[in-house]
């Protein structure tokens, strides 16, 4: 792995290991995210991915290793989870301390379009709108850190492309870290500083992504990438 300051380093995982029986699915994953950098890590299905993830967010109390998160950190998990009996400003309001957190709550979905939606229930969502719900819970705690467990994979192509596009806007407005789980190799390409592929419990590659931002599919030197990494998590080129 590339070595990185010590001061720029925001999450800090070494040997990293968990097991569900007889099967290892981590066997000493180790990686860094610094300050401002979105990392995307894939792997094929069963790799891992969503289990380190997990990890990091102190879900799964059984991994063993050495894990640094902030403790300032928000998750988007694939599926919204927003609760159906709270209105969305509510949910984005969730917990959140302050007289003022229902004023934060609404200022966060205006950033993410959706000032206009708070007084609706979640069941009068589109799918998109309600994951947008989901990053604006998230963001509204002013997060170092954004842990993304594929946030947009349930969601329609135009929908996914718009959904990373705010992404990629809201990181820019708020420099937080994210560590991306991604399986669409595009997606990571387009959002990340790094990709890290996943293989056999580990990381088993790091690829600095140097395109200049915004990305697009037809830009110089994104097909090269694409073909890499497809790759090496065993795709044949069509």
């Amino acid at each position: 792995m590339a070595a990185r300051s010590a001061g720029d380093v925001i999450v800090a995982v070494d040997g990293l290991r968990r097991s569900f029986g007889d099967t290892v699915v981590l066997d000493g994953a180790s990686l860094t995210v610094a300050k401002g950098e979105v990392v995307a890590l894939l792997g094929g299905s069963g790799s891992g991915k969503s289990t380190l993830l997990r990890a990091l967010a102190g879900l799964d109390p059984d991994a063993t290793g050495r894990v640094t998160v902030p403790s300032d950190y928000g998750v988007v998990f694939q599926e919204h989870r927003l609760l159906p009996w709270k209105r969305v400003a509510d949910n984005v309001a969730l917990g959140l301390p302050g007289a003022d957190a229902r004023g934060r709550a609404v200022a966060a979905l205006t950033e993410v379009g959706l000032g206009d939606r708070g007084g609706a229930w979640p069941a009068e969502l589109s799918g998109g709108q309600a994951q947008r719900v989901a990053v604006a819970r998230a963001l509204v705690r002013e997060p170092s850190l954004l842990l993304l467990d594929e946030p947009f994979g349930a969601l329609d192509a135009l929908t996914r492309l718009r959904m990373q596009q705010l992404l990629e806007r809201l990181r820019t407005r708020h420099g937080f870290a994210a560590l991306l789980v991604t399986h669409d190799v595009d997606e990571a390409l387009i959002l990340a500083d790094r990709a890290l592929v996943l293989e056999g419990g580990r990381i088993a590659e790091e690829l600095p992504i140097t395109l200049p931002r915004p990305r697009h599919q037809d830009d110089p030197g994104f097909g090269g990438l694409r073909r890499h990494l497809l790759d090496r998590l065993g795709v044949p080129a069509s």
